[in-house]
């Protein structure tokens, strides 16, 4: 549990370090940058649209990848990227806003020069898919984009998963072309969860906490529309996508992805599994365990131990807790991970200092012991799907509180007689 909120702090200096990279490309994006698309511009009927599409990177932040729109205009001398990735870092109560999902992006358009080397310093791919569209849709996508990019529109609330970087592009596009996009839902079938763990994996620190916030709506199988909300899948999909109108059907891609940025070789990091959450978390209860054993040996409860873990436990569920009620997020929502995050266990931890609230926590624990139970039951029944690591946590918290019951039992009801 220590060594979780060390990971816990270092997520949140990946965090900060991600915010601060994207204020400083907005600033830079704002001052250096937007000159060529300051006012509206005419492209040729010659014009290349297409999606760009970036391949996921180590950072937090670049887990996922990212989507773009270029437009290529040889005869004008227009080369630029309307990017939907900008953040405005500089808002007023940010840190509020960010915890409760209420994050605002805005599209940035710069020129591709400056687009392309952020991916390639930082070894990831870029593909582009060139779009086969008329001069007419191309000239439509523009002037949305354009009308999208005035100061008055250009700012959104963010949706990591219902409205981001990769769903916008592909919705204007979508928007742009006068027949209907057929879409072949290509991709697999998975729950949000699933396509998470697939970008961030099955048993690393950063799955362990997304598992913790993530409630039942993130176990829900995901529609291909939704599905698209990953780059990597909306290229895929708009790859095979074809285009149908009365007279005809044709492809969307006018011809297959080129790579504009490749991948240098590199050394994939050695994952250890005595540094997995698994490994953390069994360890932890083996340690547990020899407590109990010890506190029944001796007839006392080794207070520091189920301070400690109380504590951690109770700081996990205040920010589950918070999450689930006010985030306008969906998927945080319904979390029964609250069964053993307890919140009410960081008060506990201070309580069980006091020998006045002995009584008190007797009969918390009898309640919080029938939570554990059902903590596991959920488990075992999948109601909702809980990281393999928590299962151990759930088990030492129940033999905790059960050894805390059966000590203070003799001794309350002793007093009394």
């Amino acid at each position: 549990m220590v060594f979780s909120t060390i990971k816990l702090l270092l997520l949140c200096y990946h965090i900060f370090h991600f915010l601060m990279k994207k204020t400083f490309l907005s600033i830079f994006a704002i001052l250096f940058l937007t000159n060529s698309f300051a006012q509206p511009f005419s492209i040729s009927d010659s014009a290349i649209v297409s999606l760009i599409t970036c391949s996921p990177g180590k950072e937090v932040y670049a887990k996922f990848g990212h989507t773009a729109i270029r437009v290529k205009d040889a005869q004008n001398g227009i080369d630029l990227v309307f990017n939907y990735g900008i953040f405005n870092f500089d808002t007023d109560g940010f840190y509020y806003k960010f915890m409760k999902g209420e994050t605002d992006y805005q599209l940035g358009v710069y020129e591709t020069n400056y687009f392309l080397p952020e991916y390639a310093a930082r070894n990831s791919m870029v593909w582009e898919q060139p779009l086969n569209m008329t001069p007419d849709e191309r000239k439509s996508l523009i002037r949305m984009l354009e009308e999208n990019y005035k100061p008055e529109n250009r700012v959104y609330r963010y949706n990591f998963i219902f409205d981001n970087c990769s769903t916008r592009p592909r919705d204007k596009i979508v928007e742009a072309m006068r027949g209907r996009v057929r879409f072949s839902a290509t991709a697999e079938s998975k729950t949000f969860r699933q396509w998470v763990a697939q970008y961030v994996g099955n048993d690393t620190w950063l799955k362990f906490g997304i598992d913790l916030i993530f409630g039942l709506e993130a176990d829900r199988m995901a529609t291909g529309s939704e599905s698209m909300f990953l780059p990597e899948v909306l290229m895929g999909e708009i790859q095979d996508a074809t285009v149908v109108t009365p007279k005809s059907t044709y492809r969307l891609v006018s011809n297959e992805k080129k790579i504009l940025v490749d991948k240098l070789p590199e050394n994939e990091e050695e994952s250890y599994w005595f540094f997995k959450p698994a490994f953390f978390s069994i360890l932890l209860l083996i340690v547990g365990v020899l407590i109990t054993i010890y506190d029944v040996y001796r007839k006392r409860i080794y207070k520091p131990f189920d301070s400690a873990l109380l504590a951690l436990t109770g700081i996990g569920g205040c920010i589950a807790f918070y999450l689930m009620v006010f985030s306008v997020h969906p998927l945080v929502k319904m979390n029964l991970n609250l069964l053993w995050l307890n919140p009410l266990n960081l008060a506990l931890a201070v309580l069980v200092w006091f020998r006045s609230f002995r009584e008190v926590l007797f009969y918390y624990q009898i309640v919080n012991m029938l939570l554990l139970v059902c903590a596991l039951f959920a488990f075992s029944y999948s109601a909702q799907v809980f990281n393999i690591a928590s299962f151990p946590l759930i088990v030492l918290l129940l033999l905790r509180a059960t050894n805390w019951f059966a000590i203070m039992k003799r001794r309350i009801f002793r007093r009394r007689d």
